[in-house]
């Protein structure tokens, strides 16, 4: 109970897993203090509960050119080296080749050469040597540092991994000897994604599969460094705070309480091109079939304006424009600071309990709906050869083939398909119960229900 816990939450969805669960009930019952170090503005957090937690507010750091470059290096070094170990790294490495010969492409194209022949460990290490030096005098991180100086925490706690904008706090925590333990955020992370922001001292990951993939990228991590906690992005769903009704959530989205309902659930735009023509297909069935009825829940990263046509076009879907405020202004990131409301939890927890069939695109969604015991149908219609946005890709990603080859989901490659294999969701929905299950316990790998005390259980430790 003597110790002081820093907790560094960056963005909206890591208010939500971390604010919006129990995580803080179960910190403030463990710790004498709470320190939130928010990338959000303080004015979004209501601790009126929490007597013992206190938030200081980040001020953006923007990077200088130089911290910029070390860090693009660093990162690409790090999918040079992995390339060859799954599609999804190979994929991104792609994907962000630079084009064109801006001044930016023409730095982008030298950190292409220059991490195509150094892309070793000890090559990563000295590149992020460089990066946390290069903002070692930056206003900013000057007081990232005085933050912790006047703080000093026992343990500093990172909720995501990734943002490159918080390497300023980790390096003061490393100047202080103040133990950090980064949480790894999302399922799809490690396997596709560049250099997370620096090395810590203690992870926490979801399962036993995430642990291995740490240790796989980042072989210099130790496996008693590692705890296996679960997700909290899953806990409201079985917390009494967030209780639904199905009358007053039929009500609130005029739906017909007498017929099933079908969600289609949108990726964002840069991977969500081919959303519009998926919803359009799945239209095509349901008015066929009388008795069903759909809704589209958008990205939270998105305000849903480049649905308008298809909303005025099909004015019997109804739609979930999920209710994330637009918080600080002028970010680097500005989706990250939109925040999630009580309301908006509460309307997606409704959808996964009253739906009957799930529709999307290869998204962690599916793990929503699969918790709720709800059939999935992932559509994926674009390819390299017709035209449309290559959403197949996607399949080869090592964090979702293990989804597939689960047999847990049904993959639509084209409407006909589509079509069938609503007919299978529709008519048999226990057909894959046991596959849903199984996938569950191999990537969430922990209860949900206690998620937060186990976090808490392991920073004590």
């Amino acid at each position: 109970m003597n110790k002081k816990l820093g907790v560094v939450i960056t963005d909206g969805v890591g208010y939500r897993n971390f604010v919006m669960s129990d995580f803080l009930k179960e910190a403030s019952a463990s710790f004498n203090e709470v320190v939130i170090y928010s990338g959000l503005s303080t004015k979004m957090f209501n601790l009126d509960n929490n007597s013992n937690v206190v938030v200081r507010e980040l001020p953006v750091f923007i990077e200088p050119k130089s911290t910029w470059f070390f860090r693009r290096l660093k990162e690409i070094a790090h999918l040079f080296n992995h390339r060859k170990k799954t599609f999804g790294i190979q994929d991104t490495l792609n994907f962000n080749k630079p084009k064109g010969f801006t001044k930016r492409a023409i730095l982008n194209r030298i950190v292409y050469a220059v991490t195509n022949v150094f892309h070793s460990e000890s090559a990563i290490k000295i590149f992020e040597k460089q990066q946390f030096l290069s903002f070692k005098n930056h206003k900013t991180a000057k007081i990232y540092k005085d933050f912790l100086k006047a703080d000093l925490p026992d343990i500093l706690f990172f909720t995501h991994q990734r943002p490159p904008f918080l390497a300023p706090i980790l390096a003061a925590s490393k100047d202080f000897n103040i133990p950090n333990t980064a949480f790894i955020f999302s399922w799809d992370n490690l396997a596709s994604k560049g250099r997370m922001l620096g090395e810590f001292d203690n992870y926490l990951v979801w399962s036993n599969l995430m642990k291995t993939e740490l240790l796989t990228f980042y072989p210099n991590t130790k496996q008693e460094n590692i705890s296996i906690v679960g997700t909290p992005q899953f806990e409201p769903y079985v917390l009494e705070d967030y209780q639904v009704d199905k009358t007053t959530f039929f009500k609130k989205f005029h739906l017909d309480i007498n017929k099933k309902l079908i969600c289609y659930s949108c990726a964002d735009s840069s991977i969500g091109k081919n959303d519009a023509i998926h919803i359009k297909a799945l239209w095509n069935y349901l008015k066929l079939h009388k008795d069903l009825q759909l809704i589209v829940r958008t990205s939270p990263a998105e305000d849903g304006k480049r649905f308008k046509n298809l909303m005025t076009q099909f004015p019997d879907i109804k739609w979930n424009i999920p209710k994330w405020i637009q918080t600080r202004e002028n970010h680097a990131e500005s989706w990250s600071q939109r925040l999630p409301t009580k309301e908006d939890v509460l309307d997606l927890k409704a959808i996964l309990s009253f739906s009957h069939v799930n529709v999307n695109m290869l998204s962690t969604m599916s793990l929503d709906f699969m918790i709720f015991d709800k059939p999935v149908i992932n559509t994926v219609f674009g390819n390299t050869k017709n035209g449309l946005y290559n959403d197949q890709r996607f399949l080869n990603y090592t964090h979702y083939k293990y989804v597939i080859d689960s047999k847990a989901v049904t993959i639509a490659k084209n409407e006909t398909e589509l079509h069938q294999q609503m007919d299978e969701a529709i008519n048999t929905p226990e057909k894959r119960q046991e596959y849903r299950k199984e996938i569950l316990n191999f990537e969430i790998g922990a209860p949900i229900l206690e998620t937060s005390k186990r976090i808490v259980e392991a920073l004590k430790k």
